[in-house]
């Protein structure tokens, strides 16, 4: 078998045209020629960190969307499953994978539960880590989320930090915000990379005490703007990655588009690839071709560099995409799920007014990060959304073990009327509803209980919802079909009047303990900064 056009070689920085030639699924040579087609041809792309997860399908149905962008392999932590069903949900994203030709190079979650102050479906500790670190298909140590716990010397995290390191496994951090003698310390652990630098400042500190940083550009948080100035001073310390990926923007594109971009904004093309492939195979010792004799044939044909339109995706020496077509099958395995609650009130979800300022969590689209306010409870009876100064309320309902909701309020999302409820809540994945009145979240909270999970979105009569049937954070079916089905209750959330662009995803993220600033649990409101529960009238 044999490939020809303009290869770009990343060891030698040079484009040239060349033929390829394949056998039994490896590069066997590479050779210079005269005449080649006009087309590009460059290896694999790898996404450095992502949670297949949150595109809402399976790792099988993720794949048939990411080859068609020339993503031949994917770093990938199943913190999402693995905080609903533990071993069993990592072991289900594994056995999946295994199905389609995608290279798939999970981690261990080293944070399940990301806190004690939550509910969740399942608990790793040290030992079930450890077991996770021998297997095969395990390359790194997840996020380390639980940074105070590095801090601190807490002895649980300390054991896995230790296990990865004994087992020459890299670790993942998560560590937003941290500086000096702290970040010192968390990085001396052993931990090697970030994702969540936000500024070039946090970045370039992280980097000089050998951090590697991976830039962001997902679904819900976007940092390559912010961090981009990186390729230009450091770029064998970068890596580029998506995070999360909503299936509406997995159909648009993947890593593909953000090399495109850089490069269109006239960054070094080699740089810029080189944090999509060579940079993340070294860091992380991956099997993947980087487009030399001997490689894996990974490889991709683009029609430019500045556009990154993919027209032919090979792994392991097949051709898996090709004239817009995937050129494989996958067939979906059974669904699992946890989930085991009842039905909520609107008794339940009363606030009685204590006649103090509330704290009230701010939200921003775009941005993980919340900021807390305080207002005024009002003067009756019971504490109500106030829709004019656009302060809602917000729930959460524990899915596991059934306990109470716990109801707080929030700023930043806008409706008018209406609300809507989601089971994928970071990183606990329990029932989270945002609303103007105690009617519509409840009833959208039980649709959700109905379907054992999935979204939902109520408005008098009004109800529209997607059942998720895999451990209620995804779904058997394709990308296209849940994209068209999620894409719908997005617009008609914006028809209830909120501006956001995707406010599934924005409110998923708010029940997220480990990011700061003020975050809602089923346990209740969390002082990330203090690491601590707070109460929701301020004393």
């Amino acid at each position: 078998m044999k490939v020809s056009g303009k290869l770009v070689d990343i060891h030698t920085g040079d484009i040239y045209q060349a033929c390829i030639s394949i056998k039994d699924g490896k590069i066997e040579n590479i050779e210079k020629v005269n005449s080649a087609p006009n087309v590009f041809i460059m290896p694999g792309l790898i996404d450095s960190h992502i949670h297949i997860e949150s595109s809402m399908v399976t790792p099988g149905a993720f794949a048939m969307a990411a080859v068609k962008h020339g993503t031949c392999g994917v770093v990938s932590d199943p913190h999402e499953i693995a905080n609903v069903l533990g071993i069993k949900g990592v072991e289900f994203m594994i056995n999946d994978a295994k199905k389609v030709p995608l290279n798939f190079f999970f981690g261990a979650p080293s944070c399940v539960p990301a806190t004690i102050y939550e509910s969740n479906g399942a608990n790793l500790d040290h030992t079930e880590v450890r077991r996770l670190l021998k297997m095969h298909e395990i390359k790194y140590l997840s996020e380390m989320m639980n940074f105070p716990g590095v801090i601190h010397d807490d002895t649980e995290v300390i054991k896995k930090l230790n296990y990865a390191k004994e087992l020459g496994k890299p670790i993942d951090g998560h560590a937003p915000g941290l500086t000096g003698k702290s970040l010192q310390k968390y990085i001396k652990a052993g931990i090697s990379t970030d994702h969540e630098c936000s500024s070039l400042k946090e970045a370039r500190e992280k980097i000089s005490l050998g951090m590697k940083i991976l830039i962001r550009e997902g679904s819900a948080a976007k940092n390559l703007n912010s961090l981009k100035a990186l390729f230009n001073t450091n770029p064998d310390m970068v890596m580029l990655c998506s995070d999360d990926l909503h299936p509406e923007m997995l159909q648009k594109r993947h890593i593909n588009k953000l090399i495109a971009g850089l490069i269109a904004d006239r960054f070094n093309e080699f740089d810029v690839i080189r944090s999509a492939t060579v940079n993340p195979s070294e860091h992380y010792t991956l099997d993947a071709g980087l487009l030399r004799p001997g490689d894996s044939a990974d490889f991709i044909v683009v029609d430019s560099l500045d556009k990154m339109n993919v027209q032919e995706t090979w792994i392991r020496g097949k051709k898996v995409f090709s004239n817009g077509k995937v050129l494989f099958k996958y067939q979906e395995g059974r669904p699992i799920n946890k989930f085991n609650c009842s039905k909520v009130n609107e008794s339940d979800i009363k606030v009685k007014n204590k006649y103090s300022d509330l704290r009230i969590i701010v939200a921003e689209e775009g941005e993980l990060v919340t900021a807390e306010i305080h207002g005024s409870s009002g003067g009756s009876e019971y504490v109500t959304p106030d829709i004019g100064s656009d302060v809602l309320k917000i729930v959460v309902k524990d899915r596991y073990k059934d306990f109470p909701p716990s109801v707080g309020f929030i700023k930043g999302f806008g409706l008018k009327q209406g609300a809507f409820a989601s089971s994928i809540a970071h990183d606990s994945h329990n029932i989270i509803s945002v609303g103007t009145n105690d009617r519509d979240i409840v009833n959208s909270i039980n649709e959700i209980v109905r379907m054992k999970g999935g979204l939902a979105v109520s408005s008098g009569k009004t109800r529209e919802s997607l059942k998720l049937n895999i451990g209620g954070i995804m779904t058997t079916r394709s990308v296209d079909e849940i994209a068209h089905d999620y894409d719908k209750l997005n617009l008609l959330v914006n028809s209830f009047g909120s501006e956001m662009k995707a406010p599934f995803m924005t409110l998923s993220f708010m029940a997220l303990l480990v990011i700061p600033d003020l975050k809602i649990g089923d346990q209740g409101l969390f002082d990330v900064k203090k690491f601590e529960q707070v109460s929701l009238f301020v004393e």
